[in-house]
């Protein structure tokens, strides 16, 4: 049965619904901001709305704010939780803990406090990492599954090779560098603005305003929140031993696999059919590497026939 919001702390600083620019109408009278403590790490979620559960996880460098444009309309029918992963908005950033196998423990057991045994996973990105490692451990609670814009989980499909051509290598030179160490953030501390510019500028689609870059950019200008968003990289060789594991057993439920045409495209689904049993592809037209940001309103139809189909 689900959990009563009102026995949870309300977040409102920065990072929170009540600070968060721009949202659509009525945003705040549908969603709130609320603190879930969970074996030793606060979590903190978006929660709205009524009816099966549906885990909205993002990817990086963002936070729950990506998804601000599809929460409404899906929280007509079903109760939205958008959660911050460990280490990014105002959610916990311990030292460790940021390979696949603990993110989804994480997710779990924030939806065990909230109470909901069985939900529909959407991830994007390194949520789709988190989202594939929840359905493949978990896969009694996870009824479907859909992702966004990643070709595969690491580990699980073939990584591409070390020497890329140009315009591939513009979109993946993160992942190197994010996993390089404290020397990441040294190089980006007081250049935030240029390095997740940049992230920003290359993947593809229409560009997000200016208002949203430095709404994301902002969260990392503390020694804090900059280590956090390396962590899930610096995780990477553990997450990839996982995946191989997790390879050798399909996922049973139905998978949709969302690709922005300007960015991944078909090659979202492509590198989901070797791990899941059902996939269902999507491309997403006018769209990059940002799908919910940049073209909501095609991607809605396509979320919400997967999760009432």
């Amino acid at each position: 049965m689900p959990a009563d919001l009102a026995q949870f702390p309300v977040a409102n600083g920065p990072g929170s619904v009540a600070q968060a620019p721009d949202l659509p109408a009525g945003f705040a009278a549908t969603f709130s901001s609320r603190f879930i403590e969970t074996a030793g790490l606060r979590q903190h979620a978006v929660v709205g709305g009524s009816g099966p559960a549906v885990l909205l996880i993002h990817g990086w460098p963002e936070n729950w704010y990506a998804w601000r444009f599809v929460m409404p309309s899906l929280a007509q029918n079903h109760t939205v939780i958008a959660v911050d992963q460990r280490g990014l908005g105002l959610t916990g950033k311990p030292d460790d803990g940021y390979d696949a196998g603990t993110l989804a423990g994480d997710l779990i057991a924030l939806m065990d406090v909230l109470g909901h045994e069985r939900f529909a996973v959407i991830g994007h990105d390194t949520g789709v990492v988190a989202a594939y490692a929840l359905a493949a451990d978990h896969p009694d609670r996870v009824d479907r599954l859909a992702v966004a814009e990643i070709p595969g989980p690491p580990g699980a499909v073939p990584a591409p090779p070390l020497f890329v051509p140009g315009p591939l290598n513009d979109k993946v030179w993160h992942i190197p560098f994010n996993r390089a160490g404290k020397v990441a953030e040294q190089l980006v501390q007081g250049k935030e603005h240029i390095f997740f510019g940049y992230e920003f500028a290359i993947q593809g689609g229409k560009p997000l305003s200016e208002t949203v870059i430095d709404y994301y950019v902002q969260g990392f200008t503390n020694p804090e929140s900059l280590r956090g968003c390396f962590g899930f990289y610096r995780a990477w060789d553990a997450t990839m031993a996982q995946n191989k594991v997790r390879a050798t057993q399909p996922l049973p439920m139905p998978v949709l696999a969302i690709g922005g045409a300007d960015s991944w495209a078909d090659h979202v689904a492509d590198g989901m059919r070797p791990v899941a049993a059902n996939v269902q592809g999507a491309v997403i037209a006018a769209a990059g590497h940002w799908v919910a940001e940049q073209a909501p309103e095609e991607l809605l139809p396509v979320l919400t026939t997967f999760l009432t189909d």
